[in-house]
């Protein structure tokens, strides 16, 4: 059952929605927070934001049975070393199945794929959430992440052919943070993805969407040279997830029934500035609670955002994913972002 009490606890702190859109204040957290997705005694001192996710890129074609809107609440707390943000949202289904694979009745090894007319998935798949924070795109502010948004029209994107419902990049070399946590590939390892947009889309199949600079770590699918089915397996298959820590892996062994399971995910810890962005999120039977921790000042002083200037006022946009591989649930506008003195 779902934890009422710190919810309408915090719901009694300061609920900030102003005259002119909305806007969150960070304040001063009282002790140093644990990264667990659960409210400890330290969001009591916390404002809070309500922003209605009720904004769809496209409908897939293919019965796609997600959420069609849903509230997202966000909070924050800072020290003076690290920023800190609690996003909650109303997803009554946890989602972590991305393309499994499964043993058919002749032997063979299939993915479990159900893609819609953009070659993408809705079913088959993962909880996902992003925040995109605004370095220097001219016109975030005003129109939030629609402004890095292009939509497809007949069949082209920029003049370019796409069989996508719409891609993100800028223009003129403009920059977006991007914070994208992906609840099978990231969350085990209690990390958000770090990555950015910008303005060059030619070269990369996700067009300006591109992720931080790694040391090492990160997923990969799990398939054999030819594949044909998996390459590696769970240590504990008794113990079922649908990602393979890295770590655990180990030689796949044909000795499963017809139906059984295989995860298509193998991941790891990122190391690099890939990994600046700490996260885990918990689900707790009917909305997802993603705890966020992030250095105020990264050493990648070009592709993150830094809160440097506690005085300043930034501006942010999230989206909320359900079991959906790029149809999301976003708002329109900025939301305003400041740090209490």
């Amino acid at each position: 059952m779902r934890n009422i009490f710190p919810l309408v606890l915090l719901a009694c702190s300061s609920h900030a929605i102003a005259e002119k859109g909305l806007s969150l204040t960070s304040q001063k957290a009282p002790h140093p927070i644990k990264i667990d997705g659960k409210f400890d005694d330290a969001w009591q001192a916390s404002s809070i934001v309500t922003v209605k996710l009720d904004e769809l890129p496209y409908e897939p074609n293919n019965g796609y049975d997600g959420l069609k809107r849903t509230n997202m609440t966000v909070r924050s707390l800072y020290d003076g070393e690290y920023v800190y943000f609690m996003f909650s949202w109303e997803d009554d289904d946890k989602d972590h199945q991305r393309f499994p694979w499964q043993k058919q009745k002749d032997g063979s090894w299939k993915q479990l794929k159900n893609l819609d007319s953009t070659k993408h998935a809705n079913t088959w798949y993962e909880d996902k959430m992003a925040v995109f924070w605004n370095i220097n795109e001219k016109g975030f502010q005003k129109k939030g992440c629609d402004k890095s948004c292009h939509m497809v029209e007949e069949g082209l994107i920029d003049g370019i052919p796409d069989d996508s419902s719409g891609r993100h990049y800028t223009k003129n070399d403009y920059l977006i943070d991007e914070w994208q946590w992906k609840g099978t590939r990231t969350n085990v390892n209690r990390q958000v993805d770090d990555g950015f947009v910008d303005s060059e889309k030619n070269t990369n199949k996700k067009w300006g969407r591109k992720p931080d600079k790694k040391l090492s770590g990160g997923y990969y699918n799990n398939y054999n040279e030819d594949k044909s089915a998996p390459a590696f397996a769970l240590k504990n298959p008794e113990q079922f997830t649908y990602w393979i820590e890295d770590k655990d892996k180990v030689p796949f062994v044909d000795t499963y029934q017809a139906g059984d399971m295989v995860p298509a995910i193998i991941t790891a810890p990122f190391t690099g500035s890939r990994a600046d962005v700490e996260g885990y999120g918990h689900w707790d039977g009917q909305s997802w609670h993603l705890e966020v921790k992030r250095k105020l000042v990264t050493e990648d002083k070009e592709k993150d955002l830094q809160f440097s200037d506690l005085n300043k006022t930034y501006y942010f946009g999230v989206a909320a994913f359900d079991n959906s591989q790029i149809n999301h649930l976003y708002h329109n506008k900025s939301i305003t972002f400041t740090f209490a003195q």
